[in-house]
């Protein structure tokens, strides 16, 4: 099904997941992008089953909701081109920021862990995100991305990167 493979359309069945229904305008706000831009992709997802119209509150707006509330696309990939395709972007505009969102916090770190150690850490970072990906969303906030990988790094020269267990 094409249609998740597009970022916009992404996007869009993010914020669905975490809310219940939103209108192109709210998806627009929410994402930075045009309620044109929104809207269309949006009918994309319909058409392709994975949003439908929720029932309006008032006869003008045009609510979205998920079709399945659990849809969980694989957007690995996408997600991972997605974050360097955002970094590489607030690179570029980081300067013309208001003051107050000049900030970013990209780091990484070489640290040694034990099996149960990696899922460990890599469950309380998930922890501590859920905590702001299901709160109600506040006038002043914008989409910030979060990214963590946790890997076993390989030796870049050898032939077999794990050892044999003889």
């Amino acid at each position: 099904m094409p249609p998740p493979d597009h970022p916009v359309r992404s996007a869009l069945l993010a914020l669905l997941r975490e809310r219940d229904s939103v209108t192109s305008t709210q998806a627009a706000q929410a994402l930075g992008f045009s309620s044109g831009l929104c809207s269309f992709h949006l009918r994309q997802l319909a058409r392709y089953g994975y949003v439908e119209e929720a029932d309006a509150t008032d006869g003008r707006a045009r609510p979205w909701r998920l079709t399945r509330p659990s849809l969980e696309p694989d957007l690995g990939a996408l997600a991972r081109e997605l974050e360097d395709e955002g970094y590489q972007r607030w690179l570029r505009h980081k300067d013309e920021a208001p003051t107050e969102w000049s900030i970013d916090d990209a780091f990484s770190s070489v640290i040694f862990l034990e099996p149960a150690e990696l899922a460990e850490v890599g469950a309380q970072i998930r922890t501590v995100l859920a905590r702001y990906a299901t709160r109600p969303v506040s006038p002043d906030a914008r989409p910030v991305a979060a990214v963590a990988r946790l890997f076993p790094l390989l030796p870049v020269e050898q032939e077999a990167p794990w050892p044999s267990e003889s």
